[in-house]
């Protein structure tokens, strides 16, 4: 048997050496920029405001997969019936930015009302650290479920005072509110499980809200996704879009899907004598 003789033995050592020491480097540097994206995450708190008549469970799934990516969540609980938007909107928030750091960036995720009440907020109070919000399926030019229901008993009984300031008129909170100005993407759905509403909604709608009027001037971004209004918020491609634009500032345009809405019955609503208020409008 052949010795290897002690000048290669030398080379190999030293090149076996060299290479465990950059290899021990690389380790080094994958796990500091591991730190670095999770600091960054961690350092934003996301705060998520449910629509009308729903409750914070109905964004479970969607503070699961934002807690995974490291941020920090704040599933703010609200009476949606109980009083108007005035009243709502600074108390909810107020004591959801409670309870993030006051050094970590905020950012807001709604559907449907609870995008109502972020505009309503950032018109009238001034949050400095502010970065980005994203709704879904916001009412934000009204619904016209509102115009054509409101003045019906039932109506406000079953939505409260909130729920009657989302109408399509002048005097409608969302209209009065007017333009954004901060980083906005807004998610509408194009599906609907609700027929008999869809019949008093122009377009292509979610069931509650026309997709025409969920947009705002002065968004940033704007999508269109085949899913109904009261399980947006569920949805896999809306909570993959929600991170997207979380993270980038816009939406990932290739997977926009608008879409006709199926469920929408062409015949006049007027010759309709059907019960509406099995379910809320908003929820």
């Amino acid at each position: 048997m052949r010795l290897i003789p002690f000048d290669l033995r030398e080379r190999l050592f030293s090149l076996a050496l060299m290479l465990s020491r950059v290899l021990l480097l690389f380790r080094v540097l994958l796990l500091s920029s591991l730190l670095v994206v999770s600091a960054q995450a961690q350092a934003e708190c996301i705060v998520l405001l449910h629509g009308l008549l729903r409750s914070d469970s109905s964004f479970t799934k969607m503070s699961q997969h934002l807690e995974k990516q490291g941020y920090t969540v704040i599933n703010q609980d609200y009476p949606s019936t109980q009083t108007n938007i005035e009243t709502l909107a600074p108390g909810t928030i107020n004591s959801a930015l409670g309870q993030c750091d006051q050094q970590e960036a905020i950012s807001f995720v709604t559907h449907s009302m609870g995008g109502i009440l972020v505009r309503y907020y950032l018109k009238h109070f001034d949050i400095p650290t502010l970065k980005t919000v994203v709704m879904l399926a916001p009412p934000n030019a009204g619904s016209e479920i509102v115009d054509k229901l409101s003045s019906l008993p039932p109506f406000e009984w079953l939505n409260g005072p909130a729920g009657s300031q989302l109408g399509t008129d002048d005097t409608s909170m969302p209209i009065v509110l007017g333009a954004v100005d901060y980083n906005l993407g807004v998610i509408a759905g194009s599906d609907s499980i609700n027929p008999i509403l869809s019949m008093l909604i122009p377009g292509d709608d979610d069931g509650k809200v026309a997709v025409e009027r969920t947009k705002v001037k002065g968004m940033r971004d704007h999508i269109v996704l085949p899913v109904s209004h009261p399980f947006i918020m569920k949805d896999k491609e809306a909570i993959n879009q929600t991170i997207f634009f979380l993270k980038n500032g816009k939406f990932s345009a290739s997977k926009e899907t608008p879409k006709t809405n199926s469920m929408k019955i062409q015949s006049s609503a007027q010759d309709k004598n059907v019960s509406v208020f099995k379910s809320s409008p908003f929820s």
